[in-house]
């Protein structure tokens, strides 16, 4: 059963509308936000982190992928029926050198190239450590995460940038942490003086790949102390982009594609451009024991890529995992640059269920949400462990592919499904779950989504009460500007500032 509602009646989305979300935003605000329609809920105190890209060119050149855009922090305080707006770039090495050159200096992962052709592109595999997939406020500090390379910290009042964070000398220079950390509610910690506790942890990772790939596990307790670290060696090339974890195993799928580094180095393509997908190889679950000394186990599944991954959880010697999957890898497909996509070529995310059967070391798969589909979310006390809601951006319309405008709630149990829709001139991003302060039910809670109004070109914050996403936002921040479409980010309740 589904339900979909939305404040207009919708058609297809158009092109334009969708594109000009992709404009770069180059100013950096802080101000109380006055225009908005509803009433921010008074339980509602904390404050909302997202990071994605903010420029989408240098000094004029633009990039060839989003995804090389430099990162800008974003953040909305939340107190009191009131609510505070800032944004900041995140002023990395190469933020900062670029802007005082006017020019590019770097090439770019996902295909942008500096100025001049190949002969310039050449041979120059610098990376440019660009701070822009995800923020996390842990142990005290808030952090702009890029899974290639070290974090940076930054203020979290002003949002200023601090520097490189080496995590009290757990990174090295150069070490990759992941921009996909996943934080266990109640982990078990077995102290001499009290007995068996339950506190949160931060679990994260990072990978070196080549012909063979290291995955180092870090695990993190809520002051921000690294509690237990271990390293584990899996055969071939990895494209591990996010994980997922339960009480006692984090689990990973090693996508079934290589890596051609010639065109890259050539200085003809980005480096993920060289990545090539085969669909006559297994996507492999790779299953690694939290304790870091139980063997590592593998189990082969039917082709499909992944980028992100909601949730998984244990019932007896089985594991459950639900992702969003693609046939392929959604490339551009030849498109002259992401502008150019056409959406009818390229495949939709699904989210697909995945059942592990360790005793014999078999897995099956079924789907879950058929309707395009990514930046999947559920109350967070609810991670690792069995759950009934996720929450997900969606397509507006219900088959092929197209761009994020609406939210669906789906219940896992029943199947039923309900969407609230921002077509057709509204375009979404990630939903975050914010559970009550005193909720007891898993959907009692808000879910917060920013999107680009591209009736007022500019970017709205909408507030939904997740128990009843269909009735509409009860509040909707309207910002005098917009951010452009962004990735990830996080809300701590721990943080709000009262203005």
């Amino acid at each position: 059963m589904q339900t979909i509602s939305s404040p207009r009646p919708s058609h297809d989305f158009d092109m334009d509308d969708w594109r000009s979300g992709y404009r770069s935003q180059p100013n950096e605000y802080a101000y109380e936000i006055e225009d908005i329609d509803g009433t921010i809920p008074a339980e509602l105190t904390g404050t909302l982190f997202r990071n994605g890209p903010g420029l989408l060119d240098v000094a004029g050149h633009p990039v060839h992928h989003p995804f090389d855009g430099d990162g800008m922090i974003l953040s909305i305080a939340i107190a009191k029926g009131k609510a505070f707006f800032r944004n900041r770039f995140v002023r990395t090495e190469g933020y900062l050198k670029e802007q005082a050159a006017g020019k590019p200096l770097f090439r770019g992962v996902f295909g942008t190239q500096k100025p001049g052709g190949p002969l310039a592109n050449a041979f120059d595999i610098r990376l440019k450590n660009i701070a822009n997939t995800n923020v996390i406020y842990w142990g005290g500090k808030l952090l702009a995460l890029w899974e290639a390379a070290e974090p940076h910290q930054l203020d979290p009042i002003t949002l200023e940038t601090l520097g490189l964070d080496y995590l009290d000398g757990v990174l090295k220079p150069g070490e990759a942490f992941s921009a996909h950390p996943r934080i266990d509610p109640n982990c078990t910690k077995a102290d001499a003086s009290v007995g068996t506790t339950k506190e949160p942890r931060l679990v994260n990772f990072g990978v070196k790949t080549g012909l063979s790939s290291t995955i180092t596990l870090y695990e993190f307790d809520f002051k921000g102390r690294l509690v237990h670290t271990h390293n584990r060696n899996i055969p071939g090339f990895a494209f591990l982009h996010d994980f997922a974890i339960t009480p006692n195993y984090c689990i990973f799928f090693q996508n079934p594609v290589s890596f051609n580094p010639i065109p890259y180095l050539a200085g003809i393509k980005g480096a993920a451009e060289c990545i090539q997908f085969n669909p006559k190889q297994p996507t492999r679950a790779i299953i690694i024991p939290r304790d870091g000394t139980s063997p590592i186990q593998t189990i082969d599944l039917q082709p499909c890529f992944v980028f992100h991954h909601a949730n998984a959880f244990e019932t007896d010697s089985k594991l459950y995992l639900d992702s969003v999957c693609y046939q392929e890898f959604p490339d551009l497909k030849g498109a002259k640059n992401y502008l150019e996509a056409d959406f009818s070529r390229i495949p939709e995310g699904q989210l697909w269920r995945f059942e592990l059967d360790l005793a014999t070391n078999t897995g099956q798969a079924q789907c879950l949400i058929e309707r395009g589909c990514e930046f999947p979310d559920l109350n967070p006390n609810h991670v690792g462990r069995p759950y009934r809601y996720v929450y997900i951006g969606v397509a507006h319309q219900p088959q092929g592919n197209a761009p994020l405008q609406a939210v669906m709630k789906r219940d896992l149990i029943t199947g039923q499904e309900d969407i609230w829709s921002f077509a057709p001139r509204g375009f979404a991003g990630e939903p975050v779950f914010v559970p009550k302060p005193h909720g007891t039910a898993e959907d009692d809670g808000w879910i917060l989504c920013l999107f680009y109004n591209a009736e007022r070109h500019c970017s709205d914050l909408a507030i939904l009460d997740a128990q009843n996403i269909t009735q509409g936002p009860v509040a909707t921040l309207k910002l005098p500007h917009h951010i452009p479409y962004g990735l990830h980010g996080n809300f701590t309740q721990d943080l709000a500032f009262d203005r």
